[in-house]
């Protein structure tokens, strides 16, 4: 597993799909991932420090977690199949037990930020990418 960052944010209203970055930490691997508006305005929104009158999905998410005094430990891509990106939300229950959840990234970023949990990708989705480009090129 490679730990990443959240490098860069690229939102264009007049596309349907917007564009966020992950950078290896520490290193030079960078992984585009193709999101929502809505998802990446989320990030985004969170990340810039806006504070909504009332909250959005993403912040809900969050206090109900909360709420349950549970955490999002980590999130984890995992999986790359026919260009679409899987991922995990790792969350640790008031009693300690992992619970593993299957998210998109974009909702699994959103919660990372807001929990200021890793992003983990598994090594072999990046050498995939890598690959993909290399081959388009």
């Amino acid at each position: 597993m490679i730990e990443m960052e959240l490098s860069k944010i690229v939102i264009d209203e007049k596309r349907h799909d917007q564009l966020i970055a992950l950078k290896e930490k520490g290193g030079t691997r960078v992984l585009p991932i193709v999101i929502g508006l809505n998802e990446a305005s989320a990030i985004k929104l969170k990340i810039s420090g806006f504070d909504p009158p009332r909250p959005l999905t993403h912040d809900l998410m969050f206090m109900i977690i909360k709420d349950f005094e549970a955490t999002v430990e980590k999130v984890i891509i995992d999986k790359l199949e026919e260009n679409t990106f899987h991922a995990k939300i790792i969350i640790k229950t008031a009693a300690g037990s992992l619970k593993t959840i299957d998210a998109r990234p974009s909702d699994s970023i959103a919660l990372a930020v807001r929990f200021h949990a890793p992003i983990l990708v598994e090594d072999e989705i990046i050498k995939q990418y890598e690959l993909f480009n290399k081959e388009k090129s």
